[in-house]
Formats: structure tokens, sequence, C-alpha cells
């Protein structure tokens, strides 16, 4: 039998988990030992003390931009994530001081915006934890402008501040310089770090150059400034640890939401997690039980699957996770008979039947409130002239509309292929699903290397097989394709580019799909992008 070192997953989850932990280092011991000999905690100790003691926390985007820069930005300077705070989901963004001083690359604020996409689209509230010493100006070309550049941070405050209603708290614990300083400004309350915070639209050596003055940083903005003099900020702590337990406080005295409890008890799962390394197989071609692999995340007991002969290629059930329900659609893999002696189908393609099935099972879900979590294992829609004539693209369109209207949360999982249009319809990424995630066996793209290949070189390998053979420039090239081609699908190159939220491994799967729920359950408004205005703004 095979152990979970030895399989696919199993390698590329070892991969994995060595990268994160290259990557939680930050700066480096040097950075971290800096940022202690000034008095402050790093952005993952403060966050160690922020979050409740064996609470969860969801990292969004740690991946990012992790093979760009030549290694000097890890994690693009920024920790955010989702966690628990006072026993209620937080979005969290934390400066990481120990990179280039918490400056902004083009990345960081990428990840900025997801994070505050999550808190508007959950409703829930958001603390930033301000350490920076503001852009990064070599790569200010990707920061300052544009419509996603860091003015669409102020944006997203004055919106949730405004119209959302959705809590934003900030703690200045070190630099937060020029336009940044709009940050904490447009969040409804700010605590200052006495002697380690600053605050300011410029710093002294600027107010010297534009102005002739000269002052130091602390009469300038520091703690006792804006807590005396300027009445910008609202509390002044001592150290980080007394800043911190003010924010816990803080978000303790908040209204609580009315998200619904779970109908009936949690119960575990029928398989154990790590199960999941022997089910997926070694090979991303091969079939695979989809129905083992779920019962390995989702709640034991009985699922009440939708439709369950018809199109069983593609699996439409209600199942629960933690007590909750949950529709749940999974592309199955292998061959299915065709009814009345029509062609086998393939699992993991999109026919006619099929998406008729899936449009018609999330409408249904949409009207009974029941979320959406998207399995993924798809490799497009079927084409060909039966496809074409049975009008599949009107039922593909039924089906992404289905999906995209959906009011409902939506949670995304790849376990493996995500590939073509069939990814747009199983809830891609710019149909706003709430969450999006990937194990590291998923594999996003147009199409598979082999098909790319034939796609391009199809004339000259047609006549390779007619006995032309191919000149070596051909093959060279051929082999480059699949060698890009199998980098460009790797999940971590997803994860670098913000492409899904998170890559999560089989033992976290449904610890981290039970948090998403969570939070996505605190908006009982429609689910339909980040600024839908509840009934009485």
């Amino acid at each position: 039998m095979t152990t979970t070192a030895e399989s696919r997953l199993g390698q590329l989850a070892a991969d994995l988990r060595t990268l994160e932990d290259r990557l939680r280092q930050g700066g480096g011991e040097r950075k971290i030992e800096r940022q202690h000999g000034q008095g402050k905690l790093t952005a993952r100790e403060r966050l160690e003390i922020l979050l409740d003691p064996g609470g969860g926390f969801l990292e969004i985007g740690l991946l990012v931009a992790y093979d760009q820069y030549e290694g000097r930005a890890p994690a693009a300077g920024v920790l955010t994530g989702v966690g628990e705070v006072g026993g209620r989901e937080v979005v969290i963004v934390a400066n990481d001081a120990t990179v280039k001083a918490g400056s902004w690359w083009p990345e960081t604020i990428t990840k900025m915006l997801r994070a505050q996409e999550i808190a508007m689209r959950c409703r829930i509230p958001i603390i930033y934890l301000v350490d920076s010493a503001g852009v990064n100006l070599p790569y200010q070309g990707g920061v300052f402008p544009g419509k996603y550049g860091a003015s669409r941070i102020f944006y997203y405050n004055s919106i949730m501040r405004h119209y959302l209603k959705v809590p934003q708290l900030s703690a200045v614990m070190g630099p937060c310089i020029a336009g940044g300083a709009y940050l904490p400004a447009l969040s409804d309350v700010i605590i200052m770090v006495d002697g380690t915070s600053f605050m300011g639209l410029g710093g002294p050596n600027l107010v010297k150059g534009a102005t002739g003055q000269e002052v130091e940083a602390e009469e300038l903005g520091g703690a006792s400034t804006h807590t005396r003099i300027s009445g910008v900020a609202h509390y002044k702590a001592k150290n980080d640890e007394e800043c911190i337990a003010r924010l816990r406080e803080l978000v303790a005295e908040l209204p609580r939401s009315d998200r619904p409890e779970p109908q009936e008890p949690p119960q575990e799962p029928q398989r154990r997690p790590e199960d999941a390394y022997a089910i997926m197989p070694g090979d991303h071609r091969q079939p695979y039980d989809m129905e083992a692999l779920l019962s390995t995340i989702l709640d034991a007991g009985r699922w009440d699957e939708f439709q369950a002969e018809y199109a069983p290629e593609l699996m439409t059930t209600v199942a629960r996770l933690e007590g909750r329900p949950v529709g749940v659609l999974a592309n199955r893999r292998g061959m299915y008979r065709g009814v009345a002696g029509g062609a086998p189908k393939f699992g993991g393609i999109v026919y006619t039947e099929t998406a008729e099935k899936t449009a018609y099972f999330m409408e249904v879900c949409d009207r009974h409130h029941i979320p959406l979590l998207f399995v993924q294992d798809v490799s497009g829609f079927m084409v060909g002239r039966e496809a074409e004539h049975s009008g599949i693209i009107r039922a593909g369109a039924q089906m992404v509309e289905a999906m995209a209207t959906a009011r409902v949360p939506k949670i995304v999982l790849t376990v493996n292929h995500a590939s073509g249009a069939g990814y747009y319809a199983m809830a891609g990424q710019g149909f706003d699903p709430d969450f999006i995630f990937t194990w590291p066996t998923g594999r996003m793209g147009v199409m598979e290397g082999e098909s790319a290949v034939r796609a391009i070189y199809g004339p000259k390998l047609d006549a390779a097989e007619q006995g032309e053979g191919l000149d070596p420039d051909t093959e060279l090239q051929i082999e480059q394709t699949r060698e890009e081609y199998e980098r460009q699908l790797d999940a971590r190159y997803a994860a670098a580019r913000g492409y899904v939220d998170a890559i999560i491994l089989p033992e976290d799967t449904r610890p981290v799909l039970d948090l998403a729920l969570r939070s996505a359950l605190n908006n009982p408004a429609p689910h339909i992008g980040a600024f839908t205005l509840p009934d009485d703004a």
C-alpha cells in the first residue's frame, strides 16, 4: 500500500511545507532580532497573542510573490488571513517589518485588497496591524497608480466605513507614512504604541526638505502627539502587548452577528483526512473515488444526492460540514455508461445534461439558503458535433448564470484539474467565490501541456507520424512548451499570483472549510460581490 510520504500528494505536500516554513521566517533571523531590538514584536508574534488560544487561523496569500524579486519579498511583506478573536471571525492585515521595513510591493496591495474584500463580502471586522515604511520606491510604478493600486485600499476603507458598517480597527505599531496614514485614519478606532509608532503624511526628512522645519519624529507624529494634540488617534499603549490586549477588548465590545447555528450536531468524517493521500492517484490523469475523498472532509451520515443516476459524472448532493448543510458539486473521474446505448461519458467533462442538472441544483440550493461547495476536478466542456447539436452552449450558459447569480456563500476547493471553461463554470476566481482553495495537486490552466503541444504543433506532429520526423528545433520547442505548462499548472504558481487564497493540505481541509463557511455566514445579505448593500443601508 502506498504510504503518505510515497504518494504524489504526499511528495507535493512535503515540498509545500518546506516552502511555507521558509516564507514564515520573513526577512530572516537578523531582521527579527533587529525588530526585537527596537522594542517591537514581529508580525507573526503579534498575531499569535491577538488570536484566541487554540482558535483557527486561515492565512491568505502566503505564497504570493514567493517566486519573484529573487526571493526578497516573502509573503509580499504582509500577513493576511482570517482568524478567531474573542470567539468571532475577523480579518487581519499585519505588515511584516522584517521584509524591507514592511514597505509596499505591488503584490502587497493585491493581498491587502483581497483581505478587505473578504471582510466586505463576509461582513466581519478587519484589524490592521500597521508597521510599514510606505511604498517600496523602486517598484512604485506597480503600487501607486491604477484602478487596483494603493488608492483602492482607501476606497475600500471608505465603503466599509460609510455603507457596509464593517468594523475597522487599526493598531499603529511602527511607522505609518505618507498616503498609508489614511489606512488607519479611515478606520473606526486607532491605537498607537508609545515610543515605537509614528504616523504622518511626511517623515522628518521630507518635512525638512519641503518646509525647512526641523522636527523629531516623536514630536511630529508620535503616539503622544496624536492622542494629546492632533486627536487623530484614540488610545495610547505602552507596548505591543498592551496594544493587542486593547484590540481584543475592542473586538469583544462589537455587536454580534446573527449567523445561523448548525442544524444538526457535528459528526466526524467517515474516513481519516490522511486517507486522501492514498485515494489521490499518482498520475493526475487517472480516476479515483470522489465519494471516498469527500468522506475524509464531510460529516459522516447520509448524503442526499440530487439526481444520482442522471449525469453522474458530476456529483450534486446536500451534505453537512460540522453540522451545517452544504450543497456539494464535485466532478467524478472515470467512465460512465451512456444512456440507451449512447456513447460513454468521461468523468471531469461537462456535457449538456451535466450543465442542466447542475444549474437546477444550484438554483434549488439558492432558494433553500444552502451554501455551495465546489470540489473541482474539471477538464472542461465537451466539444464536437454531437455536443454542439445538443445545445451545450446554451446549457453551459445556464450553468454559469445559475452559479454567478446564486446569493448563498460559495467556496471552492480544487483537488486536481481546473481547466478550460469548466473551471469558470465551477465558480472560478473571476466569479467572485467567497473563498477559493486548492490542494497541492491542483492544476489550473486553459489546458494540459500535451493538449497545448497538439494545438500548437499539430501539423508538424501529423507530418512526423507520416514518417517525416521532427527537426531538432521543433523537438526543443515542444519540450520547452511541456516544461512551461508544467510550471504554470503547479498549484504554487497559482498561489504566487493570488489565483487561490491558499494551498491547503488534506488534514487541514475540514477545519479550513469550516472557518471559511462560518465567516461567510456572518453576512445574511446576498453574496453577489463585495459591495452588495443590506436592505437598511
